[in-house]
């Protein structure tokens, strides 16, 4: 393939990977890329619509924030859950009519946003939400034994983690 005879010497890997070393450390790989690509073009062989494949970096990004967002919106929803079942009549006082509609389905099944269709709101809303509720846990009007429940205080971990 390298036009090299069957009995040429082998070389060596360690040139190989020297050489692959200088060019990352000189970050000399994407005007090599930039080059390789422009000579492939010019020769022909490269046809078609020219689309490229979505770098992988941002579909981790988007699929990072999802599972972020359902991870704060799920401990929200069942924290509320919790207190629903222990504590409805202080629930009911502390928290917006809306919050029900919010909270109550499963985020999965509330359609998460559209990464174009500002997921930042939601975002944002989930944890005001939960900032509005551990405000109302911790008042000193609050029952005391509230903050004593495991799963309570599992909310307060998860919102200073992903404050």
């Amino acid at each position: 393939m390298l036009g090299l005879e069957n009995d040429a010497p082998a070389v060596s890997h360690s040139i190989l990977s020297e050489f692959r070393d200088r060019l990352l450390g000189g970050g000399q790989a994407q005007l090599l890329l930039d080059i390789l690509v422009s000579h492939v073009d010019q020769a022909g062989f490269l046809t078609g619509h020219k689309r490229q494949r979505p770098d992988s970096t941002h579909v981790l990004a988007v699929v990072r924030h999802l599972n972020r967002l359902e991870f704060v919106g799920e401990t929200l929803r069942a924290r509320l859950n919790d207190l629903a079942t222990v504590a409805p009549d202080w629930l009911g006082q502390q928290v917006e009519a809306d919050w029900f509609e919010r909270s109550g389905p499963r985020l999965e099944n509330y359609g998460l946003p559209q990464p174009e269709a500002k997921p930042l709101a939601l975002h944002q809303r989930i944890g005001q939400d939960g900032y509005h509720l551990l405000t109302a846990l911790y008042a000193p009007t609050a029952p005391t034994w509230l903050v004593e429940i495991p799963s309570l205080q599992v909310l307060g971990q998860v919102w200073l983690h992903q404050d």
